[in-house]
């Protein structure tokens, strides 16, 4: 008699904003500065079990602006949401955690951001679309390649 296969399931519990907060050290004198300021922005994602088939996925943004080596604004913000993904191989899993969550995360992040920055009385800094299926793929090469290495690496038995 043939096991029964149970379907994937995949649902979103809630989308949230986790954390955020602006720091504006200089002002008010860097904001008479007319120079236009660089804008340095990181992204990061992170998947953790909350429970069996139950996992949060955040994805975090940091938005740094400077005039020289003077900070104009910083805003670090992170959304997350609870998802529940049950019946699925681990590979699967994965690529669900790293591109499928942080896809519906993502644009409430951007609309966070924009609006935190806007009420800080700056014009709002719009993040780009990010392709997630890429930055997964490219951790992936890259752990891939650290395994390699810490594996070619020579063992000293003491």
């Amino acid at each position: 008699m043939a096991e029964a296969t149970l379907d994937p399931v995949f649902q979103i519990q809630r989308v949230y904003l986790k954390d955020v907060s602006l720091e504006q050290p200089n002002s008010p004198a860097i904001l008479l500065n007319a120079e236009q300021p660089k804008v340095d922005i990181q992204l990061g994602v992170d998947a953790t079990p909350v429970s069996d088939g139950v996992f949060e996925v955040s994805v975090t943004a940091t938005i740094h602006t400077s005039i020289g080596d003077k900070t104009v604004f910083m805003v670090e913000a992170k959304q997350a949401g609870i998802f529940e993904i049950r019946n699925m191989q681990n590979d699967q899993l994965g690529a669900i955690l790293g591109i499928a969550c942080p896809q519906i995360v993502y644009p409430y992040l951007r609309g966070n951001v924009a609006d935190v920055i806007q009420r800080g009385g700056f014009p709002p800094v719009h993040l780009s679309e990010i392709n997630f299926q890429a930055m997964y793929e490219q951790q992936q090469q890259q752990a891939g390649a650290a395994a390699q290495a810490a594996a070619e690496a020579p063992q000293i038995i003491v």
